[in-house]
């Protein structure tokens, strides 16, 4: 799976894009290669592009948010996916709509 690891310091996000095995939590630090960073404050993704061609076309997967930015920069070609930034507080709102009812 290719996601996003978070890097850097508190308050000051910063992303490196790496190839996983996805049974590796997010955290664990665990990765196989680093293929790229990306500074969401300054908007400059540093990506490989061959490296990132390469790990799709053996099979990996990319997760939501990095296979938006893969399309915004034309390294793949398709439709973006989309991401919401907290599913579990929508979830709640709608059964309670329904058992007012």
């Amino acid at each position: 799976m290719i996601r996003l690891q978070r890097v850097g310091r508190k308050n000051d996000p910063s992303f490196r894009v790496v190839v996983t095995d996805s049974r590796n939590s997010t955290k664990s630090g665990k990765f196989i290669e680093i293929v790229g960073s990306h500074d969401p404050r300054k908007h400059s993704p540093q990506l490989k592009a061959d490296r990132i061609k390469y790990w799709i076309s053996v099979g990996a997967k990319t997760s939501g948010t990095v296979n938006n930015l893969l399309i915004d920069l034309k390294i793949i070609s398709g439709t973006k996916v989309h991401v919401s930034p907290n599913p579990k507080k929508e979830a709640p709102l709608e059964t309670a709509a329904k058992t007012a009812v």
